[in-house]
């Protein structure tokens, strides 16, 4: 799962991004709107956690502005303003969810986990395919019965495959949900991944579309 902080603490958006990062989410950090007005521009970010009061234009107006224009990535607010008014502001202007400084970052994980599902059309915290079963705020898969050890970055690709169980996924989509800005990938670590997902659950499990990119395979084919 990708993240995008908009946070112009540096204190607070470096603890932040660092917590996430250790829970197994790709983080992108930014200081002011403006930039991260630029990341979203082009990149498919799976949630974005936004401060209001930041440097220039004030965090509601890059909601409102991000909304107008048609992005509809969810948006946690993360902010010390806790007036009741300014809760409302926040999620009639677009927010998803609404936090209030400080909190932890368990919490954050989760809320954008929760937000993730919805935003997916999965609300249940079980995804089941076949005999494969998956927790995403946990990031544990099971196979017929028996747990199996996944690293963060398989488990990242798994739950990006099932949460797009009906899509093919091109390349570039995948590592950009994968890999953070400034992370280098070495050319075959995508193929390493999906290798490994295959020899620990099934063959099956990750279908190549030559010239495309992957997909989730029938769960049919698992049996």
């Amino acid at each position: 799962m990708r993240v995008l902080i908009v946070e112009d603490d540096p204190l607070l958006g470096d603890g932040l991004a660092r917590g996430l990062a250790a829970l197994g989410f790709a983080v992108d950090w930014f200081r002011d709107g403006q930039q991260a007005d630029a990341a979203l521009a082009g990149t498919d970010y799976d949630a974005v956690m936004l401060d209001l009061g930041l440097p220039g234009r004030d965090g509601i107006e890059w909601l409102k502005r991000w909304r107008a224009s048609g992005l509809a990535m969810p948006v946690l607010v993360l902010t010390a303003r806790d007036a009741l008014e300014q809760r409302i502001e926040g999620l009639d202007s677009g927010a998803d969810d609404y936090l209030i400084k400080p909190c932890d970052t368990a919490e954050i994980a989760a809320r954008l986990r929760a937000m993730r599902r919805r935003s997916a059309g999965r609300t249940d915290p079980v995804w089941q395919h076949g005999p494969l079963t998956y927790r995403p705020e946990a990031k544990t898969a099971v196979w017929r019965d028996r747990p199996v050890e996944l690293t963060a970055r398989e488990a990242a690709l798994l739950e990006l495959l099932l949460a797009n169980a009906q899509r093919v996924l091109p390349r570039r989509l995948i590592e950009d949900k994968l890999y953070a800005f400034g992370h280098e990938i070495e050319s075959n670590a995508l193929e390493v991944h999906v290798h490994h997902l295959r020899r620990k659950l099934h063959p099956k499990l990750v279908r190549t579309v030559r010239g495309v990119g992957y997909a989730l395979g029938d769960a049919r084919d698992l049996g």
